[in-house]
């Protein structure tokens, strides 16, 4: 394919209308993925969660400009809860980020969850397989906000990073919120604030409360400014020494094939999905669906002969 040989050799423009096919869904998506896997495999995958205003967008901005002093190419997909149309936060993002547009080693991509439960859209996945086919060495997820729905992150990230604020609230709610399950580093941000150090101490806490195995990850809790430039080198040195400890412990591979399960079942679902709004379509489904409104049929005995 013309676009897969274009992006082969940098171009953007190639790269741009391959992840446009993949979010609108378009019929050779497919075709394209089987190009583009061989491709994939290379690049480290960060995810970055936390509430609404803890700064997410702007540490991120700090993390790339960070990476690219070490001459690292990032690849960064910023989810917004909508569409990626409706500006909002979208635009929020890319004012706070502006300075990496015009560096050819940067490719910052805005995306909609596209009313997916989870928050991260089957096309976000592929969109990160893009990326890592592009050539870029890390690729950073920036999610719209944390809680149980936002959990997917966990199966695309291999490393999480979580973000607070003082304001996060107490650290037992963190705990219900699940964030203690899914985090491999946690950024205490605008940690000039009130408070901070006593949530930082909370949640230094809470890790060692965990009964862990002896060769167990221990969390990470990094202090950071962002927009005062603080804290950044020590908390991309805690996501190297997580990335290091995927690789020395074999938990990269687990990492990966959880990544790539999601994918197979994310794939499985869609074509199921597609196939039945055809039916449904069909006079067959209409037929069937008005049974059921009229009692003649039951929601179980219609999916039996949907199914055959």
């Amino acid at each position: 394919m013309n676009l897969i040989a274009e992006i082969k050799k940098g171009s953007r423009h190639a790269l741009a209308r391959v992840i446009s096919k993949i979010e609108n869904r378009d019929e050779d998506v497919s075709e394209l993925m089987k190009t583009l896997y061989p491709m994939t495999g290379k690049a480290e995958i960060w995810g970055i969660t936390g509430p609404p205003g803890a700064g997410k967008s702007t540490l991120t901005d700090r993390l790339t400009t960070d990476l690219r002093k070490q001459g690292k190419r990032v690849g960064i997909v910023c989810v917004d809860p909508s569409s990626p149309f409706t500006g909002g936060a979208i635009l929020g993002d890319r004012i706070r980020m502006q300075s990496h547009y015009l560096d050819d080693g940067v490719f910052i991509r805005s995306l909609g969850t596209r009313g997916k439960h989870g928050g991260l859209s089957h096309a976000t996945k592929e969109v990160v397989l893009a990326l890592d086919a592009a050539g870029f060495d890390v690729v950073i997820v920036e999610t719209a906000g944390v809680g149980q729905t936002e959990l997917e992150v966990l199966k695309l990230a291999q490393t999480v990073i979580v973000v607070l604020v003082p304001e996060s609230g107490d650290s037992i709610q963190v705990m219900k919120a699940g964030l203690m399950e899914i985090a491999d580093v946690f950024a205490v941000n605008k940690s000039d604030r009130p408070e901070a150090d006593k949530l930082i101490k909370e949640l230094i806490s809470m890790v060692s409360l965990v009964e862990q195995p002896q060769d167990a990850w221990i969390i990470p809790v990094q202090k950071t400014e962002a927009t005062k430039d603080q804290g950044i080198t020590g908390l991309i040195g805690n996501i190297k020494k997580h990335q290091t400890y995927l690789t020395q412990s074999g938990k990269r591979a687990d990492k990966t094939k959880v990544f790539i399960r999601n994918e197979i079942t994310d794939i499985l679902a869609e074509k199921l999905e597609n196939e039945l709004t055809d039916v449904f379509a069909s006079q067959k489904g209409k037929e069937i669906l008005d049974q059921v409104v009229n009692r003649k049929l039951d929601p179980y005995a219609a999916a039996e002969k949907i199914k055959d």
